[in-house]
């Protein structure tokens, strides 16, 4: 057990990386219209642009790995989130296709490599103390986003301009990255043992489950909307309620999330989540008014809310392979869910229609939260 004053410094220092990760992320969405003005490219283009950003997080993520077993997580952690901050405002002014593909995979890079290590580090967070802490750190991440796509939207609708707005929001992401640095001494344990191993079924197992966890919130985002404007529940200035309130009843069950997981652990967690899960999409599929489609969409996010902060957790105690592979192992596979969640759904959506394609997600989440007794299994 570590003493108190380096638990509350390391927890503080934690919870801010997660932060600068989420609002980095979601500082650049809604700088994406104006990307697209800017250069004048279609939607073709647009979207080869955006898997710029997806392919330098991918790279980012399985090397991190490797940076981690000789370096530990704390310098990646810094170095990632100052590369956040330093690249953002680079987004707002990249003139060419060329330049901002190129912009948008270092920009990757960056994000993909602080998440890898803040995740290692949680998990190394967990074990010199002893108590859960992974709901609270996620939430955390998911407060960073609603921050960052809130702020730079208000400095846009204030007229502040694109570059303005972003230097703004990076001189804030270097005010916490920096504050995080000296904080981030509770544990810096590197990892022994090989840098590379095939990964384990029990680990393929958790990463397949993330992945689809990632592809539902995906879902959530880009295709929420649609389905309540679709469904004539809502009309199109409101569309976003759905995933507003999904976004907010998922950070409340983080944050109420450790307390949960310290009272009836990590395997009762995440079973108790299929009940909300089930009513929910069954809520928002078949819902006649809009407010039934609304309280399903809260139901929906209480009941994703402490999936993946589980199946972190579960990956940090395995003994079959090195965490930090383990974590890149997982996380690679839930950013494949988040590419593949919006093509996937779109496809399944165009051949049976957009309730049929909300209601197998609902059927996948709860095969998730009900492959809890797999997850737990000790591996052999």
């Amino acid at each position: 057990m570590i003493s108190f004053a380096n638990w509350a410094a390391g927890l503080l220092g934690t919870r801010l990386a997660f932060f600068v990760a989420g609002f980095g992320l979601a500082a650049w969405a809604p700088l994406v219209p104006l990307a697209k003005e800017r250069l004048a490219v279609d939607d073709r283009m647009l979207g080869l642009l955006l898997l710029c950003l997806g392919m330098g997080s991918v790279l980012a993520m399985l090397l991190t790995s490797v940076s981690n077993a000789r370096y530990g997580s704390k310098p990646i952690i810094f170095v990632g989130g100052l590369g956040l901050t330093l690249i953002l405002p680079w987004l707002a002014i990249a003139g060419t296709p060329l330049a901002l593909g190129a912009t948008l995979f270092a920009f990757g890079v960056s994000l993909g490599a602080i998440d890898v290590a803040m995740n290692i580090y949680a998990i190394e967070l967990e074990r010199a103390t002893g108590r859960p802490l992974m709901s609270g750190f996620h939430a955390h991440y998911s407060i960073g986003e609603f921050t960052g796509s809130a702020a730079v939207t208000v400095f846009l609708s204030l007229q502040l301009g694109p570059l303005s707005s972003t230097l703004v929001c990076s001189t804030f992401m270097m005010i916490a990255i920096v504050s995080a640095w000296p904080r981030l001494t509770a544990t810096s344990v590197r990892q022994r043992g090989p840098v590379f191993v095939l990964p384990h079924r029990s680990v393929v197992l958790i990463a397949a489950l993330a992945a689809i966890t990632f592809l539902v919130e995906g879902a959530m985002l880009d295709w929420s909307a649609l389905l309540l404007v679709g469904q004539d529940l809502l009309v199109e200035a409101h569309g976003g309620l759905g995933c507003m309130l999904f976004a907010i009843a998922m950070t409340a069950g983080r944050l109420g999330g450790d307390a949960v997981v310290e009272r009836i652990g990590d395997r009762a967690t995440l079973m108790l989540g299929t009940l909300p899960i089930m009513i929910g999409f069954l809520a928002v599929v078949a819902a006649p008014v809009a407010v039934i489609a609304m309280a399903g969409f809260l139901l929906i996010g209480l009941g994703i809310s402490n999936v993946v902060p589980v199946l972190c957790r579960r990956a940090g105690k395995q003994k079959v392979m090195p965490v930090g592979v383990a974590i890149a192992v997982i996380t690679t596979a839930g950013y494949a869910g988040i590419l593949m969640g919006p093509a996937s759904i779109g496809l399944v959506a165009h051949m049976t229609g957009l309730p049929f394609a909300f209601g197998m997600l609902g059927a996948l989440m709860c095969i998730v939260t009900l492959s809890a007794r797999m997850v737990m299994a000790d591996p052999r």
